[in-house]
Order: C-alpha cells, then sequence, then structure tokens
C-alpha cells in the first residue's frame, strides 16, 4: 500500500524530506476540499541539491549495462501494475479524476514504460564514409545527461511519466517539478516506483515548489541540458525564451483548440460518441480535447439533436463513483473562467442547447451552437466541459474553421469516404489528426505533438529516443594524415 506520508515529501538525492520553505502547501480534493496532503515547498536551495544529485548519479548511471538499465524499468512496469489499486482513489482525492479515467491513465503510463524499457538497447551508433584517407567516423547516440521536467495537473501521472522514462532509459538524471496541484499523482508516486526498481540513488528527483518563490531557478540552472515542459502556451513561450538565453534545448507540449470535423457523409452515431469522449474526458481538461465541432449544414440539425441527448445523460458528480463521467475542475478559479467564457460567448450570440448545473468545482456540461470563428469559446481553450458547435457550408469552408487557430495539437474527422477524410486530415494545420475516430489518442510509439502555438518537438516512439540524447561524433585517423603545412 502507498504510504501518503512519505509521498508527502520532496524526494531529493535518495532522500524522503522536507523542502526548506516557510510555506506548506495544502493539497486539497477539488471535489470536496479535504486535505489530500500538506507538503512543506522546495526552495531554489533544494533545486540546486537536486540537480547535483542528478548529475553525479548520471555519470554512474550511464556506464550501466543496457540491458540492466532496461530490467530496471521493467521492474518499474511490475511496480506500477502492483499498485494501481492504491492509484484509483488516489487520482480522485488529489485531481478530481474519475474511475475512468484513472484506469485509462494507469494503462497509458504502463504502455509509455514498456516503450522507454526498449530504448537502453537501441542506444545505436554509426560508422560514416570520411572524406580524408585512413579515417573512420562514428557516430554515437548518447545521453544528453540531465533533464529538467515540467509536468501539468490534467494527466500527471501520464505527462511526467511520458518525459520521465525515456529520459532515465536513455541513460540521464532526472529533476521533476510536478504541478503542485498534483504533487503526489504527478511527481511523489513516480518518484515511489523508480526507487523501488532500484535506479541509483539521487538519479531521480522530485521537487515540489511555488515559482512565485522559486521564479526562473529550475530553467535557468546550469546542470540542465533538456527542458521538457507540458502545459499552457503562455507558460511554454516564457520557459522557451528562458532556455534559450542558457542555450537549453526544449521539448514543449502546450496547449490546444481541436476540431472535430463533421462532415454530409457522415455516421451521426459515430460522430456524437466520438466527440462526446473528445469533450468531456476528464471534464474537458485534456490538451487534445475537441473544443470545437465543426458541423457541415445538412447533418447539423441531425448532429446537434442527437448530441444534446446524450449529453444530458451524462453522469455529473463524485469522481469516487465508477460511473461518473464528469467531476470536478481542478480549482474555483479554472469554474470562474469557463464561467466567463461562456457568458461572453452568449453576448457575443452563441445560443444555448444545453447547460447543467454548477456545484463547487463540478461544472455540469454546456452545449453551445452557432458559434462563430470570431466568439471567445472558438479562439480560447476552454480546459472544461464546455463545447463549441460551429456551423459550415461544406468541407473546404470545414478545413478553413479549422485552421482558423493559432493552435495545431490534433483534430479529427467523420466520414464515410475514408480517401476523403485523409484529404481533410493533410489540409488541417496540426501535429496529429484522426480519421472517423476522436481527438483524444495517445500511441507510445507514434510522434505525439503539435504545431503553430501548440508545441516544439515529439514525444514517444524513436522520436522521445532522439528528444533525451544528444549525437556524439568521434573520428579516429588511422594512418598517418598529411595536413597542408
Amino acid at each position: 500500500m502507498l504510504d501518503r506520508t512519505l509521498l508527502s515529501k520532496q524526494y531529493i538525492a535518495g532522500e524522503w524530506r522536507d523542502g526548506r520553505s516557510d510555506r506548506v502547501y495544502v493539497n486539497r480534493n477539488p471535489y470536496d476540499g479535504s486535505t489530500v496532503a500538506e507538503i512543506r515547498l522546495a526552495t531554489i536551495q533544494d533545486i540546486d541539491e537536486a540537480y547535483r544529485a542528478a548529475a553525479q548519479a548520471q555519470k554512474e548511471w550511464a556506464q550501466v549495462n543496457p540491458f540492466e538499465r532496461k530490467a530496471v524499468i521493467e521492474r518499474a512496469i511490475d511496480i506500477w501494475e502492483s499498485y494501481a489499486h492504491d492509484i484509483i482513489p488516489l487520482v480522485a482525492e488529489e485531481i478530481g479524476g474519475t474511475y475512468l479515467k484513472a484506469v485509462v491513465e494507469i494503462e497509458l503510463v504502463k504502455n509509455f514504460l514498456r516503450e522507454a524499457a526498449t530504448y537502453p538497447l537501441r542506444m545505436e551508433g554509426r560508422i560514416l564514409p570520411a572524406t580524408v584517407p585512413g579515417k573512420e567516423n562514428r557516430l554515437l547516440r548518447v545521453p544528453a545527461g540531465v533533464v529538467g521536467i515540467i509536468s501539468p495537473f490534467n494527466f500527471p501521472m501520464c505527462l511526467s511519466m511520458r518525459a520521465l522514462a525515456p529520459a532515465i532509459a536513455c541513460g540521464n538524471g532526472v529533476v521533476l517539478k510536478p504541478h503542485e496541484e498534483a504533487a503526489i499523482t504527478g511527481g511523489t508516486l513516480l518518484a515511489k516506483v523508480f526507487e523501488e526498481a532500484g535506479v541509483p540513488k539521487g538519479l531521480v528527483n522530485v521537487v515540489i515548489a511555488d515559482v512565485g518563490e522559486i521564479g526562473d531557478a529550475f530553467i535557468e540552472h546550469p546542470i540542465p541540458r533538456i527542458i521538457s515542459f507540458t502545459g499552457s502556451t503562455a507558460v511554454g513561450r516564457h520557459i522557451a525564451e528562458v532556455a534559450s538565453r542558457h542555450l537549453k534545448r526544449v521539448t514543449l507540449e502546450l496547449g490546444g483548440n481541436s476540431a472535430l470535423i463533421v462532415l454530409d457523409d457522415a455516421d451521426l452515431d459515430l460522430a456524437v460518441d466520438a466527440a462526446l469522449f473528445s469533450r468531456f474526458m476528464h471534464q474537458g481538461q485534456i490538451c487534445m480535447c475537441a473544443n470545437r465541432i465543426i458541423v457541415v449544414r445538412d447533418v447539423y440539425d441531425a448532429f446537434l439533436g442527437k448530441f444534446v441527448e446524450k449529453t444530458a445523460a451524462i453522469k455529473v458528480g463524485n469522481p469516487r463513483e465508477k460511473d461518473t463521467i464528469i467531476g470536478p475542475l481542478i480549482h474555483a478559479r479554472q469554474v470562474d473562467r469557463l464561467q466567463q467564457v461562456v457568458e461572453a460567448s452568449i453576448q457575443q450570440g452563441a445560443k444555448v442547447a444545453y447547460r447543467g448545473p454548477v456545484s463547487g468545482n463540478v461544472v455540469g456540461p454546456v452545449v453551445l451552437y452557432d458559434v462563430t470563428p470570431e466568439m471567445t469559446c472558438a479562439r480560447e481553450e476552454m480546459f472544461g466541459p464546455v463545447v463549441a458547435i460551429m456551423p459550415v457550408a461544406d468541407e473546404e469552408e470545414a478545413i478553413g474553421v479549422a485552421n482558423d487557430s493559432d493552435y495545431g495539437l490534433t483534430g479529427a474527422v467523420i466520414t464515410r469516404d475514408i480517401e476523403r477524410g485523409v484529404r481533410v486530415a493533410m489540409a488541417v494545420e496540426s501535429g496529429m489528426f484522426h480519421v472517423n475516430d476522436g481527438t483524444v489518442n495517445d500511441e507510445p510509439l507514434v510522434a505525439f505533438g503539435g504545431e503553430k502555438a501548440s508545441g516544439v518537438g515529439r514525444y514517444n516512439g524513436r522520436w522521445g529516443l532522439e528528444e533525451f540524447t544528444t549525437l556524439k561524433w568521434i573520428s579516429i585517423q588511422r594512418e598517418r594524415r598529411q595536413y597542408p603545412f
């Protein structure tokens, strides 16, 4: 069983201890306000110690036989599975995740670990031709060194592990800063798993800190060579600017305003089901969620009627009850912001097809229709169960509306003509796109990332391997070279 008291500590240099800050963060259940944990926060000094510990342990870890590194990751999979029963209620208590959400996320984490376990045996080198007689060129893929990871509150286990597991598997040390509202599920829980799996002391560190206290110290520290961040576009821009001044590489998975397009030949039952999942999974608090449902007018009324009927049947409330689909938003500030977006959009002319009640942090689903591209709900990423349904004349207009966004993370199209769907997929400006499926998809072997304001770089598969390593050229002059002077 997981020790909640232990997981309410910082994990620095292989030790579970309090941070040095005078401040204690009270981690509250977003559904009922009860206290999940009280965590003494980390300071800049704690962050420095964590990075130094990671750098020291990384030297040892990089020399470990790849088969042993693989075995450590595989042990982490077994440990993760053994804790699944404890993790499910923890997801509900800390971040308001439903039973379905917890099960999905636990499986995603397991898949990321499985893929990461293959990385140590894929750190291959190449021998390349040389223009100089007698020279041998070796190109080696080697660890980057130390990786700093900043993860969000919405899918904290998944979005932390997506960077943490590959970074470790590739031979790096890691300092992870989870969002304080997901300090356990996004941070210390994962450290506990790797500690039990047998990583060297100090290789994995978790610091829980308030940005108001530490500023940019986590990014500016001289040790990490890569900063991996998942979160809002505004914060991502700042991280990229700070990191670039210090010549650090960044991998950024940022916001989204994804479109799900329903064409005139769509299977409407499939379209409704895909749209419901794409918008309301985890209360709409997923960067891949379909903010905008773009529907060709020929099927607009029929789609809207079916969608509203199914939306009204969704169970809203306590995330601990297995059949709940929509639980609480992470905090009251997000509730207020979402309500402001809804009211602004209504004032701009959006109509309300359905509006569920609000109770505390639990927001019932809201369906806005006859939405136009300039409305607030169509421009902003809505991190909550509000959906904007937009009518268009045809496929061409649907593509234009989908592309009328600063974001370009993912999207989807529903059509009975597969090649027509592929044509739409190629025309929409996004890093990912799905034909006859929802917008929320993540596969451990497939490149994950966005275009435009939705990010830089790619996670998963061989692309994740590349993100968390670097290339080193070693040349060997096997015969006496003749120099020009």
